[in-house]
């Protein structure tokens, strides 16, 4: 067995997912842990027939989870890869993996980042900003930790430099998002996260762990856009984000189902937590729903009323 990396993975109900992943990782030869939060369907079965360790934990959100799954499993390979449910391994990253060695790896380099291929209803999303997507999935053990200042987005967050492994492909598919309802549900769910925490940065009562920079790393860069995304005016911003990844960023190359994505994705669930944002501290101050202001004042008249 490998000595060199352990391989984390979240899951709950994934008996659809988890054979694909696992599969995928036969012959790296590496320990596999699995954090599950409460699964009813064959999912530890499956985890189990493939020599995983398991641990159960109550979910509340994903970077709490992480967190839970770093400081509970007793990990002592020198690297530490995370990954979800719905990944697979491509061939080019378990060449990657099977030659990896961490004598190779100077020593100010504490993570690397995977260059992620998205899926949508079994189409590879190109274009629309989503490729090349790189996510920090690899870092060292005891330089990494999720990131607790999020509430939805989860990230690793590490010291030290990091490497991009351009060719190191991890395909994403969640084949439960083909059935469009399953897709609607589960983002309705997280919008109610991400306005929480919009509304919680507002109000300064939560700061990026990840320094803000256009020149820096992925993450730094994703940081730096996300301080733009917050000062841009509510319910205006939807149309905004969707125009530059469709348009711009050439989203419309995608064909039909790069269509359905890049608008729910971009456009109808931001607009979902602009709503949400906005009832919330409409709620919150007692302001009557009967009549709303004009499209235009509705950003200033949430902060205003935010603010007194």
């Amino acid at each position: 067995m490998s000595t060199d990396f352990s391989i984390i993975i979240l899951t709950f109900n994934e008996e659809l997912h988890l054979p694909r992943l696992l599969h995928s990782l036969q012959g790296l030869n590496a320990p596999i842990y699995i954090l599950d939060s409460g699964s009813t369907d064959q999912t530890l079965t499956i985890a189990e027939k493939y020599g995983a360790e398991i641990l159960t934990n109550s979910f509340e959100n994903h970077p709490k989870q992480w967190d839970f799954a770093l400081r509970n499993f007793n990990l002592t390979t020198p690297w530490i890869i995370g990954l979800d449910s719905d990944h697979i391994i491509s061939p080019e990253l378990f060449t990657l993996l099977s030659n990896f060695k961490n004598s190779d790896i100077p020593s100010h380099i504490n993570g690397i980042y995977f260059n992620r291929k998205n899926y949508f209803k079994g189409k590879w999303l190109r274009h629309g900003g989503y490729f090349p997507k790189y996510l920090l999935k690899m870092f060292r053990n005891g330089k990494g930790k999720s990131d607790l200042n999020e509430n939805m987005d989860h990230r690793f967050i590490i010291e030290g430099d990091t490497l991009i492994w351009k060719q190191g492909y991890l395909l994403e598919e969640n084949l439960k998002e083909s059935n469009i309802s399953f897709w609607i549900a589960k983002h309705n769910r997280y919008s109610d996260l991400v306005a929480q925490e919009e509304i919680e940065r507002r109000r300064q009562l939560r700061s990026q762990s990840v320094k803000p920079s256009l020149f820096g790393n992925p993450d730094q860069r994703i940081a730096r856009l996300k301080l733009i995304w917050w000062k841009l005016p509510l319910f205006i911003r939807p149309f905004l984000y969707f125009f530059h990844r469709y348009f711009i960023q050439l989203g419309i190359l995608d064909g039909t189902r790069g269509f359905i994505f890049h608008f729910l994705q971009a456009f109808w669930f931001r607009l979902v937590v602009d709503i949400k944002m906005y009832e919330y501290l409409r709620r919150e101050k007692g302001i009557s729903e009967e009549a709303f202001p004009p499209i235009t004042d509705w950003d200033s008249n949430l902060n205003r009323h935010d603010q007194t």
